[in-house]
């Protein structure tokens, strides 16, 4: 004998039609979402410009240190990640440092995105001197190791991942995201590459120049990188202004700001961040230009 998950309706027409219309939109709110929609990872209170902005996010954070003894193709890791697990898993997004840098010229990231919702590994490199190329090895390797083998891996979701690098780290996110498409997101920060084609690219990508960059200047840098993306690709490229190619080793509101949205937008599909990317912001004391394919998909 079945039994049914709801009760049967009573036998008087008028309260039966009632019942029937109420079972009827319940089955309906229960549903599967429509074909083609994303599903939205939402962490955290709705969003506003200060909210973005802070130094901090609604999120507590804690973090732990990895030696390069145990770490697999990559050099020594700090890992920065939310102390709740009541919101669920989170997007896992590693970062590397640039031509002869360390991870500390890019942890002040580290603790910023952790507390708007995310895992965050920062790295060092095997070699200061690695090329972007080998860069993007090895944040693809950090990644593995995130969501594979580290103590945090339980909070991460391996299938919302992203990637960002400062200088021949930033080449080295843009050659990651072409290697591996299922990446959500891509943020390249003053990116050098001898490379100046991607055309292949699938992941979501931002481009973060800076005005007066002469180390990767803009001209034949980022701007020909993020010319190259595809026309149908999500993607925008922010120009720093009066910025040098520095400007990402330290706290940085602006990079913060367009980093949270786009990581939150393309990793955690939450269309409450659609409103800081699209339309896009103007040319002020802090951006001296600004592109992009808004609107983004929904």
């Amino acid at each position: 004998m079945t039994h049914s998950k709801f009760p049967a309706a009573p036998r008087t027409p008028v309260v039966r039609t009632v019942v029937v219309a109420l079972l009827l939109a319940a089955m309906t709110l229960v549903g599967a979402a429509p074909a083609g929609a994303e599903v939205e990872y939402r962490r955290g209170p709705d969003p506003t410009n200060a909210s973005i902005e802070a130094t901090r996010g609604p999120f507590t954070t804690s973090s732990t240190t990895v030696s390069d003894w145990y770490t697999p193709g990559f050099g020594a890791a700090t890992i920065y990640y939310p102390t709740s697990t009541t919101s669920g898993t989170f997007g896992g997004v590693a970062i590397s440092p640039g031509y002869s840098g360390t991870q500390s010229s890019i942890s002040w990231l580290g603790p910023r995105l952790a507390s708007q919702g995310f895992v965050v590994i920062t790295i060092d490199t095997n070699s200061r001197y690695d090329q972007p190329d080998s860069r993007a090895t090895q944040l693809l390797a950090a990644l593995d190791y995130l969501t594979g083998s580290s103590s945090v891996r339980s909070r991460v979701d391996s299938s919302r991942l992203a990637v960002m690098g400062h200088s021949m780290g930033g080449g080295g996110s843009l050659r990651a995201a072409e290697r591996r498409p299922s990446l959500q997101a891509a943020i390249p920060l003053t990116p050098w590459h001898t490379d100046k084609t991607w055309g292949s690219v699938q992941t979501p990508t931002l481009i973060i120049g800076a005005e007066n960059d002469s180390t990767a200047p803009v001209g034949s840098h980022s701007e020909p990188f993020y010319q190259s993306l595809p026309s149908t690709l999500d993607k925008a490229y922010l120009e720093l202004n009066s910025a040098s190619h520095f400007a990402p080793n330290s706290p940085n509101t602006t990079i913060a700001r367009y980093s949270i949205a786009w990581l939150k937008r393309f990793v955690d599909n939450d269309t409450r961040y659609e409103q800081f990317l699209c339309p896009p912001p103007s040319v002020s004391t802090t951006i001296s230009e600004y592109r992009n394919t808004c609107p983004h998909s929904v």
